[in-house]
């Protein structure tokens, strides 16, 4: 019993991990809240374009001497409307304009890398550096996350309803553009929370497998968001342990972490899960 106290113990002796506790939680409730949406809405991928799409911006802050938060953030939003603009005045179809931006905006960021004299904080936002947050970094994540989930507690029912019917949400007075421009403009202050956690290149992790894993558990969406965010919390804290315990990378584990509830729910869910639908059949069978 000792060794297993001491095991969660020992490492919140050290100011960094406490940190990197704090940051890891709040990113991944966050994210878990958007994840939900994002899963519902078909928009997994629009997660992964918009992560490697605020690279430049990312890059640009760091010569400027700007929060990295800032560069991201407009970065963010700006590919995200690229998206739209290439999508609805041409023929290539939305999946194809995803890919277009965000693999265009990531090789511009790329590139800019390659100038760059000092390459070691970047590294830190390609690969996350949850152990190394400042106080600066801390107080933004935390801004950006009350004002995220802020603005999903007062709009979550007008952004369920678009998600699930957004011909009916038009047909009862509210406008799905509007509402379509919030849940991105959301999904973009979320990457950028997420970036301090895991960096770019995990991010999409944080944004998709969330809600992924609670829509195999429930069919209800206030539970998902319950399930999404609790899941993805334990990940963040089981993840950051694992990485001081094995001297591994803190957003590797994290995202294994969260593979593995996945994974879990995938196999073993009551009505949706792998393995569970097979014994049900198999105990049908022999009755």
């Amino acid at each position: 019993m000792t060794a297993v106290v001491e095991w969660f113990v020992l490492p919140l002796q050290f100011d960094f991990m406490q940190r990197a506790l704090l940051v890891g939680v709040v990113a991944g409730v966050v994210c878990a809240l958007l994840s939900c949406w994002m899963t519902l809405t078909g928009w997994s991928l629009l997660g992964d374009a918009v992560s490697h799409a605020v690279l430049p911006g990312v890059v640009l802050s760091y010569l400027l001497g700007l929060p990295f938060a800032l560069g991201a953030l407009v970065f963010g939003a700006g590919s995200v409307a690229l998206i739209g603009v290439v999508h609805r005045t041409s023929r290539v179809k939305e999946d194809a304009a995803i890919g277009i931006v965000f693999t265009a905006m990531f090789g511009i960021g790329v590139v800019l890398i390659s100038r760059v004299p000092s390459q070691t904080d970047l590294m830190h936002i390609l690969f996350g550096n949850v152990l190394g947050v400042s106080d600066s970094e801390i107080i933004q994540v935390l801004a950006m996350a009350a004002l995220t989930i802020g603005i999903v507690l007062l709009k979550h029912r007008d952004l369920t309803l678009y998600a699930f019917d957004p011909v009916h949400a038009h047909a009862i007075g509210l406008r799905p553009r509007r509402l379509e421009a919030l849940l991105l403009a959301l999904l973009s202050v979320t990457v950028v929370i997420a970036l301090q956690a895991v960096g770019i290149i995990l991010v999409v992790a944080m944004v998709v497998i969330p809600g992924a894993t609670a829509y195999l558990l429930t069919d209800r969406f206030e539970r998902m968001l319950v399930i999404a965010a609790t899941v993805s919390a334990g990940a963040s804290v089981l993840g950051t342990y694992a990485s001081f315990h094995a001297d591994i990378a803190t957003g590797g584990a994290i995202v294994v972490a969260q593979a593995a509830g996945f994974a879990l729910a995938y196999l073993f869910s009551p009505k949706q899960g792998v393995l569970t639908r097979r014994l049900r059949r198999s105990a049908t069978r022999a009755a």
